[in-house]
């Protein structure tokens, strides 16, 4: 098959959060099962440049009207670990992408409103043949209702669309300004509406061929009013046409045997590797970070400080483990500026002693290092579509412990409450988004490596054993694509 990936982020040129890593590692994953796969993706001026090999450009001018606007676009092509991906740069008036940010503009919808139309029209006038379009998110939620007003390709069978996060919807009113970069048909456009104006999701969810979502217990979330974010009505209609299917992670870059990032690579294979190797690598980091004790149980969150991450159960979180002797480690940032301001008067006060540390920046060699060296991994969300650090913890052996929310409801198992077979259990869980909830997994779990280590062993070893890398997920995606190819006209 030959499918074509448009998105707005693709790990490692251009990473906002988890979507980039999912569209990376299927399209590895895709390529190595026998499948062409490219990918469409904005040129922003903020790119890792140094992500791309063989850069060059394959359109000089690609001429498009949109709304009231003529302008010249500029396609480049390039390689990203072995994924071919062409880069559309817009030279629009107001400069969509040469904002030095992914998001965050006041005029996001026009920017990617821009970006979709582009994406199809360099397609459509392309040698580019597709048999299928994946697109993601409401960025490129306009592009299954462009398909069927004839504007995709023309041996296009059909479009996919992932659901990684309801939260986002790209809304605007009926008379917002950025509409004008949008040249559907009004009866096309209806299908956008919605009582407080248009909803670039919502037109994605009604006319997208086949659905997804990033987990089997996300699927089910967001068919409730809650977990749809007010798009249940939406959701429910295409019900028959959605699937959960649980995110991988890239088993070759997140490898503690090969991880070049790591103080000393170590296998996982026995027991005694495994110990030795976290051991290693716990007390080098502590040297580093001048914390104490290493003996003592290390607690590690790293995470995008937003509301969803619930950064006051964060913060209980931190304040509880010192109470109980362990040491504390976070690694983040926040785009809310309160919660940024928050986080480093913290980190502050945690500077004058040796058992906690709070970072306040993106740093991947040091994201590695705390992945070995920490003992237990906390992921307190109030939702989690899939979740990948519980993921990534799991195969460096560090033991996690998450919210029932979401994927993490299909990844992680209390050894203590799950109904699976004992040797399945691989964390700690909590029902409800409270203190209560963190302090009755936290507790336990800090008890557990202090009391009973032939039991935390075990945990870390169960957690060892499942295969949460694409190779078990992106199977899964191929059916997907199959059946569309099998049913659709």
């Amino acid at each position: 098959m030959h499918i074509v990936h448009i998105t707005s982020e693709l790990t490692p040129i251009a990473k906002v959060g988890g979507l980039a890593d999912v569209v990376h590692g299927l399209s590895k994953e895709l390529i190595r099962l026998g499948h062409r796969v490219e990918v469409v993706l904005p040129k922003y001026d903020c790119l890792y440049f140094q992500g791309l090999s063989h850069l060059h450009i394959e359109v000089p001018e690609l001429w498009i009207d949109t709304g009231s606007c003529r302008f010249k676009n500029t396609i480049f092509s390039a390689i990203v670990e072995g994924i071919k991906v062409f880069l559309v740069e817009p030279h629009h008036p107001k400069q969509f992408f040469n904002r030095q940010t992914i998001y965050g503009c006041s005029d996001d919808i026009a920017r990617f409103i821009c970006f979709s139309q582009v994406a199809l029209h360099f397609l459509s006038h392309s040698k580019i043949e597709p048999d299928l379009l994946h697109v993601h998110d409401w960025p490129t939620a306009v592009i299954p209702a462009l398909c069927k007003e004839g504007y995709g390709p023309s041996r296009t069978k059909g479009t996919a669309l992932t659901l990684h996060n309801m939260q986002h919807q790209g809304q605007c009113p009926l008379e917002d300004p950025q509409l004008e970069e949008l040249t559907l048909l009004p009866k096309t456009l209806s299908l956008f509406q919605e009582e407080a104006g248009i909803n670039l999701l919502k037109g994605g969810i009604e006319y997208a061929d086949q659905l997804t979502t990033v987990s089997p217990q996300y699927e089910k979330e967001i068919q409730t009013t809650l977990g749809s974010c007010g798009l249940q009505t939406s959701v429910l209609k295409r019900a028959s046409h959605l699937r959960g299917i649980l995110n991988g992670i890239d088993a070759q870059f997140w490898d503690p045997e090969k991880d070049p990032h790591l103080f000393k690579r170590y296998n996982t294979k026995t027991l005694e590797t495994l110990l030795q190797g976290k051991k290693t690598n716990k007390r080098q980091l502590f040297k580093q970070l001048e914390l104490s004790d290493p003996t003592q149980p290390l607690v590690a969150v790293i995470a995008r400080l937003v509301p969803q991450k619930s950064p006051h159960l964060i913060k209980h979180a931190l304040h509880r483990t010192l109470e109980k002797g362990g040491r504390f480690l976070l690694l983040g940032t926040s785009p809310i500026p309160a919660l940024q301001e928050e986080f480093e008067t913290l980190q502050k006060e945690c500077l004058k002693g040796a058992e906690a540390r709070i970072l306040m920046e993106r740093d991947e060699k040091l994201a590695h290092q705390i992945f070995a060296a920490a003992d237990l991994f906390l992921i307190p969300s109030l939702f989690e579509p899939c979740g990948l650090t519980q993921l990534i913890a799991l195969r460096y052996g560090t033991v996690p412990l998450a919210r029932l929310t979401g994927g993490l409801v299909n990844t992680v198992f209390d050894i203590d409450t799950s109904p699976l077979p004992l040797e399945k259990r691989n964390g700690f869980t909590f029902d409800f988004p409270d203190t209560e909830g963190v302090d009755w997994a936290l507790l336990r779990a800090l008890d557990c490596f202090r009391q009973d280590r032939a039991k935390w062993n075990a945990l870390m070893l169960q957690g060892l054993a499942y295969d949460f890398s694409w190779a078990h997920s992106a199977p899964a995606y191929v059916d997907v694509y199959r059946e569309m190819l099998l049913y659709l006209p």
